[in-house]
Protein backbone atom coordinates (compact mmCIF):
# COMPACT_ATOMS: atom_id res chain seq x y z
CA UNK A 1 0.00 0.00 0.00
CA UNK A 2 1.37 3.77 -0.98
CA UNK A 3 0.94 6.26 1.21
CA UNK A 4 0.32 9.84 -0.06
CA UNK A 5 0.65 12.98 2.11
CA UNK A 6 -2.52 15.08 2.24
CA UNK A 7 -1.84 18.69 0.68
CA UNK A 8 -1.42 21.49 2.77
CA UNK A 9 -4.28 23.56 3.20
CA UNK A 10 -2.22 26.75 2.12
CA UNK A 11 -1.71 24.95 -0.99
CA UNK A 12 -4.66 23.69 -2.34
CA UNK A 13 -5.13 25.59 -5.25
CA UNK A 14 -7.38 24.60 -7.88
CA UNK A 15 -6.43 23.53 -11.21
CA UNK A 16 -8.20 26.92 -12.62
CA UNK A 17 -6.27 28.84 -10.27
CA UNK A 18 -3.24 27.37 -10.58
CA UNK A 19 -3.68 27.53 -14.86
CA UNK A 20 -4.63 31.48 -14.34
CA UNK A 21 -1.98 33.24 -12.60
CA UNK A 22 -3.13 36.86 -12.76
CA UNK A 23 -5.75 35.72 -9.86
CA UNK A 24 -2.93 35.87 -7.50
CA UNK A 25 -1.93 39.29 -7.86
CA UNK A 26 -4.48 41.13 -5.77
CA UNK A 27 -3.45 38.84 -2.79
CA UNK A 28 -0.09 39.33 -3.39
CA UNK A 29 -0.38 42.91 -3.09
CA UNK A 30 -2.35 42.99 -0.27
CA UNK A 31 0.23 40.69 1.51
CA UNK A 32 2.64 43.24 0.11
CA UNK A 33 0.87 46.64 1.15
CA UNK A 34 0.58 44.78 4.79
CA UNK A 35 3.78 43.94 4.91
CA UNK A 36 5.09 47.63 3.93
CA UNK A 37 2.74 49.17 6.54
CA UNK A 38 4.36 47.17 9.55
CA UNK A 39 7.64 48.31 8.12
CA UNK A 40 7.43 52.00 8.08
CA UNK A 41 5.96 51.74 11.17
CA UNK A 42 8.71 50.51 13.13
CA UNK A 43 11.17 52.60 11.56
CA UNK A 44 9.09 55.50 12.11
CA UNK A 45 8.98 54.56 15.70
CA UNK A 46 12.33 53.62 16.01
CA UNK A 47 14.03 56.97 14.03
CA UNK A 48 11.26 58.79 16.45
CA UNK A 49 12.82 57.12 19.56
CA UNK A 50 16.39 57.48 18.79
CA UNK A 51 15.82 61.45 18.06
CA UNK A 52 14.64 61.51 21.19
CA UNK A 53 17.22 60.00 22.65
CA UNK A 54 19.71 62.52 20.79
CA UNK A 55 17.48 65.51 22.10
CA UNK A 56 17.70 64.73 25.82
CA UNK A 57 21.39 65.72 25.62
CA UNK A 58 21.10 69.49 24.23
CA UNK A 59 20.35 72.48 26.63
CA UNK A 60 16.82 73.91 27.08
CA UNK A 61 17.48 76.62 25.07
CA UNK A 62 17.35 74.22 22.08
CA UNK A 63 13.72 73.61 22.52
CA UNK A 64 12.75 77.29 22.98
CA UNK A 65 11.51 79.48 19.20
CA UNK A 66 12.48 82.43 19.84
CA UNK A 67 16.35 81.23 21.00
CA UNK A 68 16.90 79.66 17.77
CA UNK A 69 15.31 82.99 15.73
CA UNK A 70 17.92 84.70 17.62
CA UNK A 71 20.53 82.34 16.38
CA UNK A 72 19.46 82.07 12.88
CA UNK A 73 19.65 86.33 12.48
CA UNK A 74 23.25 85.92 14.10
CA UNK A 75 23.88 83.31 11.60
CA UNK A 76 22.55 86.19 8.74
CA UNK A 77 24.23 88.65 10.49
CA UNK A 78 27.90 87.05 10.32
CA UNK A 79 27.50 85.82 6.36
CA UNK A 80 26.50 89.16 5.76
CA UNK A 81 29.83 90.51 7.64
CA UNK A 82 31.97 87.89 5.77
CA UNK A 83 30.34 89.47 2.49
CA UNK A 84 31.55 92.70 4.00
CA UNK A 85 34.97 92.00 4.17
CA UNK A 86 34.87 89.67 0.86
CA UNK A 87 34.12 92.83 -0.72
CA UNK A 88 36.25 95.31 0.98
CA UNK A 89 39.30 92.37 0.01
CA UNK A 90 38.04 92.94 -3.66
CA UNK A 91 38.11 96.71 -3.49
CA UNK A 92 41.55 97.03 -1.63
CA UNK A 93 42.90 94.57 -4.63
CA UNK A 94 41.40 96.48 -7.17
CA UNK A 95 43.25 100.04 -5.70
CA UNK A 96 46.24 98.38 -5.49
CA UNK A 97 46.32 97.05 -9.28
CA UNK A 98 45.21 100.68 -9.73
CA UNK A 99 48.37 101.92 -7.89
CA UNK A 100 50.65 99.52 -9.93
CA UNK A 101 49.24 100.60 -12.99
CA UNK A 102 50.04 104.44 -12.83
CA UNK A 103 53.54 103.89 -14.21
CA UNK A 104 52.70 101.93 -17.27
CA UNK A 105 53.29 104.40 -19.50
CA UNK A 106 56.99 105.14 -18.84
CA UNK A 107 59.82 103.31 -20.00
CA UNK A 108 60.20 100.21 -17.93
CA UNK A 109 64.44 101.45 -17.39
CA UNK A 110 63.43 104.53 -16.22
CA UNK A 111 60.99 103.46 -13.49
CA UNK A 112 63.48 100.89 -12.54
CA UNK A 113 65.94 104.03 -12.22
CA UNK A 114 63.57 106.19 -10.43
CA UNK A 115 62.76 103.21 -7.64
CA UNK A 116 66.34 102.70 -6.67
CA UNK A 117 66.95 106.14 -6.23
CA UNK A 118 63.69 106.25 -4.23
CA UNK A 119 65.17 103.61 -1.74
CA UNK A 120 68.60 105.25 -1.90
CA UNK A 121 66.66 108.37 -0.07
CA UNK A 122 64.97 106.23 2.16
CA UNK A 123 68.38 104.47 3.43
CA UNK A 124 70.03 107.54 3.38
CA UNK A 125 68.44 108.43 6.38
CA UNK A 126 70.02 111.54 8.26
CA UNK A 127 71.99 112.17 5.04
CA UNK A 128 68.96 112.62 2.91
CA UNK A 129 69.26 116.44 2.40
CA UNK A 130 72.91 115.71 1.39
CA UNK A 131 71.61 113.13 -1.06
CA UNK A 132 68.36 115.01 -2.69
CA UNK A 133 70.99 117.64 -3.46
CA UNK A 134 73.06 115.53 -5.39
CA UNK A 135 70.58 113.92 -7.32
CA UNK A 136 68.96 117.54 -8.44
CA UNK A 137 72.73 118.42 -9.37
CA UNK A 138 73.28 115.56 -11.49
CA UNK A 139 69.55 116.13 -12.92
CA UNK A 140 68.10 112.77 -11.62
CA UNK A 141 64.79 114.66 -10.19
CA UNK A 142 61.49 114.45 -11.88
CA UNK A 143 57.69 113.78 -12.09
CA UNK A 144 58.49 110.50 -12.46
CA UNK A 145 60.35 110.08 -9.04
CA UNK A 146 57.53 111.63 -7.73
CA UNK A 147 55.28 109.40 -9.00
CA UNK A 148 57.20 106.72 -7.21
CA UNK A 149 57.31 108.39 -3.81
CA UNK A 150 53.73 109.00 -4.24
CA UNK A 151 52.67 105.63 -5.02
CA UNK A 152 54.76 104.59 -1.80
CA UNK A 153 52.74 106.90 0.00
CA UNK A 154 49.75 105.97 -1.01
CA UNK A 155 50.28 102.33 -0.09
CA UNK A 156 51.14 103.63 3.38
CA UNK A 157 48.19 105.31 3.76
CA UNK A 158 45.61 102.01 2.60
CA UNK A 159 47.88 99.95 4.81
CA UNK A 160 47.48 102.50 7.80
CA UNK A 161 51.27 102.86 8.40
CA UNK A 162 51.71 105.63 10.17
CA UNK A 163 55.16 105.87 10.39
CA UNK A 164 55.97 105.18 6.94
CA UNK A 165 52.96 107.88 5.88
CA UNK A 166 55.20 110.71 7.99
CA UNK A 167 58.25 109.72 6.47
CA UNK A 168 57.32 109.31 2.82
CA UNK A 169 54.89 112.43 3.33
CA UNK A 170 58.37 114.82 3.99
CA UNK A 171 60.22 113.06 1.33
CA UNK A 172 57.51 113.62 -1.38
CA UNK A 173 57.53 117.83 0.17
CA UNK A 174 61.24 118.02 0.26
CA UNK A 175 62.10 116.66 -3.49
CA UNK A 176 59.29 118.51 -4.72
CA UNK A 177 60.66 121.76 -3.24
CA UNK A 178 63.97 121.08 -4.79
CA UNK A 179 62.39 120.22 -8.06
CA UNK A 180 60.84 123.42 -8.21
CA UNK A 181 63.83 125.33 -7.11
CA UNK A 182 65.38 124.10 -10.11
CA UNK A 183 62.96 124.43 -12.30
CA UNK A 184 61.70 128.13 -10.92
CA UNK A 185 63.17 132.02 -11.96
CA UNK A 186 65.80 133.87 -10.51
CA UNK A 187 62.89 136.22 -8.63
CA UNK A 188 61.13 132.90 -7.00
CA UNK A 189 64.80 131.37 -5.94
CA UNK A 190 65.90 134.56 -4.28
CA UNK A 191 62.04 134.69 -2.87
CA UNK A 192 62.67 131.18 -0.84
CA UNK A 193 66.28 132.29 0.20
CA UNK A 194 64.73 135.40 1.62
CA UNK A 195 62.02 133.11 3.17
CA UNK A 196 64.52 130.49 4.74
CA UNK A 197 66.42 133.08 6.20
CA UNK A 198 63.64 133.18 8.67
CA UNK A 199 64.10 131.77 11.91
CA UNK A 200 61.01 131.99 13.20
CA UNK A 201 61.06 134.58 16.10
CA UNK A 202 63.50 137.48 15.38
CA UNK A 203 61.35 139.66 12.72
CA UNK A 204 63.54 143.08 13.17
CA UNK A 205 66.58 140.99 12.49
CA UNK A 206 65.16 139.14 9.47
CA UNK A 207 64.36 142.10 7.80
CA UNK A 208 68.01 143.29 8.43
CA UNK A 209 69.30 140.35 6.43
CA UNK A 210 66.64 140.43 3.48
CA UNK A 211 68.11 143.79 2.98
CA UNK A 212 71.39 143.11 2.72
CA UNK A 213 70.44 139.92 0.72
CA UNK A 214 68.47 142.32 -1.34
CA UNK A 215 71.41 145.00 -1.74
CA UNK A 216 73.89 142.13 -2.80
CA UNK A 217 71.23 140.77 -5.24
CA UNK A 218 70.07 143.12 -7.26
CA UNK A 219 72.64 145.54 -9.50
CA UNK A 220 72.92 149.31 -9.33
CA UNK A 221 69.73 151.21 -11.47
CA UNK A 222 71.81 153.53 -13.14
CA UNK A 223 71.99 152.88 -16.71
CA UNK A 224 75.18 153.36 -16.95
CA UNK A 225 75.81 150.27 -14.37
CA UNK A 226 73.29 148.40 -16.11
CA UNK A 227 75.30 148.27 -19.57
CA UNK A 228 78.71 147.82 -17.87
CA UNK A 229 80.56 145.89 -15.49
CA UNK A 230 81.51 146.70 -12.03
CA UNK A 231 85.21 148.87 -12.34
CA UNK A 232 84.71 149.51 -15.95
CA UNK A 233 86.81 153.39 -16.67
CA UNK A 234 84.87 154.80 -19.56
CA UNK A 235 88.05 157.60 -19.95
CA UNK A 236 90.48 154.35 -20.67
CA UNK A 237 87.98 152.21 -22.99
CA UNK A 238 88.59 152.24 -26.35
CA UNK A 239 86.33 150.21 -29.26
CA UNK A 240 82.82 148.58 -29.21
CA UNK A 241 80.83 148.78 -26.32
CA UNK A 242 79.73 145.06 -25.88
CA UNK A 243 76.79 143.84 -22.47
CA UNK A 244 78.82 141.59 -19.94
CA UNK A 245 78.51 138.07 -20.63
CA UNK A 246 76.45 137.63 -17.46
CA UNK A 247 73.91 140.12 -17.93
CA UNK A 248 71.22 137.59 -19.08
CA UNK A 249 71.63 136.10 -14.98
CA UNK A 250 71.22 139.79 -13.86
CA UNK A 251 67.79 139.48 -11.05
CA UNK A 252 66.51 143.51 -11.71
CA UNK A 253 64.76 144.83 -8.31
CA UNK A 254 61.85 145.61 -10.38
CA UNK A 255 61.26 142.20 -11.68
CA UNK A 256 61.38 140.40 -8.14
CA UNK A 257 58.40 143.15 -7.77
CA UNK A 258 56.77 142.24 -10.27
CA UNK A 259 56.72 138.75 -9.62
CA UNK A 260 56.45 138.56 -6.15
CA UNK A 261 53.10 140.61 -6.52
CA UNK A 262 51.78 138.53 -9.43
CA UNK A 263 52.27 135.50 -7.18
CA UNK A 264 50.81 136.94 -3.81
CA UNK A 265 47.33 138.04 -6.37
CA UNK A 266 47.28 134.38 -7.02
CA UNK A 267 47.62 133.14 -3.60
CA UNK A 268 44.81 135.58 -1.95
CA UNK A 269 42.45 134.64 -4.67
CA UNK A 270 42.97 131.00 -3.87
CA UNK A 271 42.75 131.70 -0.48
CA UNK A 272 39.77 133.70 -0.09
CA UNK A 273 37.88 130.45 -2.02
CA UNK A 274 38.97 128.23 1.09
CA UNK A 275 36.39 127.68 3.43
CA UNK A 276 37.82 127.62 7.56
CA UNK A 277 36.96 124.25 9.67
CA UNK A 278 35.40 124.67 12.84
CA UNK A 279 35.06 121.04 13.97
CA UNK A 280 37.30 119.66 16.65
CA UNK A 281 38.49 116.30 15.06
CA UNK A 282 41.82 115.71 14.54
CA UNK A 283 41.28 116.55 10.32
CA UNK A 284 39.74 120.15 11.29
CA UNK A 285 42.71 121.18 13.66
CA UNK A 286 45.44 119.72 11.35
CA UNK A 287 43.48 121.90 8.26
CA UNK A 288 43.18 124.98 10.31
CA UNK A 289 46.97 124.80 11.46
CA UNK A 290 48.23 124.60 7.41
CA UNK A 291 46.19 127.41 7.00
CA UNK A 292 47.81 129.56 10.08
CA UNK A 293 50.90 128.33 8.39
CA UNK A 294 50.21 129.27 5.10
CA UNK A 295 48.56 132.64 6.19
CA UNK A 296 52.18 133.48 8.45
CA UNK A 297 54.03 132.79 5.26
CA UNK A 298 51.78 135.11 3.23
CA UNK A 299 52.84 138.08 5.54
CA UNK A 300 56.03 137.07 4.88
CA UNK A 301 56.21 137.54 1.87
CA UNK A 302 54.10 140.55 1.64
CA UNK A 303 57.09 142.16 4.13
CA UNK A 304 59.36 140.76 1.23
CA UNK A 305 57.49 142.75 -1.09
CA UNK A 306 57.45 146.33 0.81
CA UNK A 307 61.29 145.64 1.41
CA UNK A 308 61.98 145.28 -2.11
CA UNK A 309 59.52 148.35 -3.58
CA UNK A 310 60.87 150.58 -1.25
CA UNK A 311 64.93 149.51 -1.44
CA UNK A 312 67.52 152.10 -2.74
CA UNK A 313 70.29 150.19 -4.64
Amino acid sequence: MILRASPSPSLSISTAQFQSPTLLIPNLKTQFRYKYRRLAKSVLLKTKSSVEQDLDGLPPEFYDDEWQAQQREKTKELRRRQQEEEEEENRKIDEYREIGSRMKGYPQEEVREARKLVSSFIRAAEEVEERIEEAAEKGELNELVLMVIWNRLDLARRDEEKDAIRALDLLYRRVETEILKREATPSMRLLNELLILHDGFNEEGWLKECRKLMVDTFPREDPFTLLVPEGFDINMHEGQLKLPSEADDVLLRVDFVREVDALLQEVRSEQSEEQSTQGLDPESVANRLKQQEKQRTIHQVEALLDLAATLKC
